[in-house]
């Protein structure tokens, strides 16, 4: 179980801070079942979600971690799907989020990056994925790394240099 304060990853919705753990208050709802009350570190609002859910949830990577995926980020092969119609370029990125996988987010982001450049025209449900991709992959790494989400690109750069 998560405690009040922890940075916890629920589900595609990114880094969410416990803000409480508790009953809802709301009129009809079960005064005995516990909720986690999550604030997103992107975005704003509250995300409710019971405790004993099956909702994807999972205490935000290490500094560690974050140094060796940030070292890996050269290596990882970016996601490329070679289908032109959206219903099947919209299902290959959901199953890429469907893993919780950072190397996933990477993988989006490069490949929608290369993708971009490569037809010179911006596609506004490209950029919606690439941003979503990068607000979660840079919203765990910055809580791991202890910085702000606006330096997290500056020091991937910096680390990965001419990698």
């Amino acid at each position: 179980m998560f405690l009040v304060g922890d940075k916890i990853v629920y589900g595609e919705n990114g880094v969410c801070t416990v803000k409480k753990v508790a009953p809802l208050d709301m009129s009809g709802a079960p005064q005995d079942k516990l909720y986690y009350h999550l604030c997103p570190l992107v975005g704003s609002g509250t995300y409710f979600t019971p405790v004993d859910s099956g909702a994807y949830m999972r205490p935000v990577m290490s500094r560690q971690e974050a140094e060796a995926l940030i070292d890996a980020i050269p290596g990882i092969e970016p996601a490329v799907c070679n289908d032109n119609r959206f219903n099947h370029v919209d299902a290959f990125y959901k199953e890429l989020f469907k893993l919780h996988s950072c190397e996933a987010l990477v993988a989006i982001v490069k490949g929608l990056r290369s993708r971009m450049a490569e037809r010179k025209t911006k596609s506004s449900r490209a950029e919606a994925t690439m941003r979503r991709a990068r607000d979660m992959l840079h919203g765990e790494l910055a809580v791991a790394l202890g910085m702000d989400i606006e330096a997290v690109e500056p020091y991937i750069a910096s680390r990965i240099g001419g990698k």
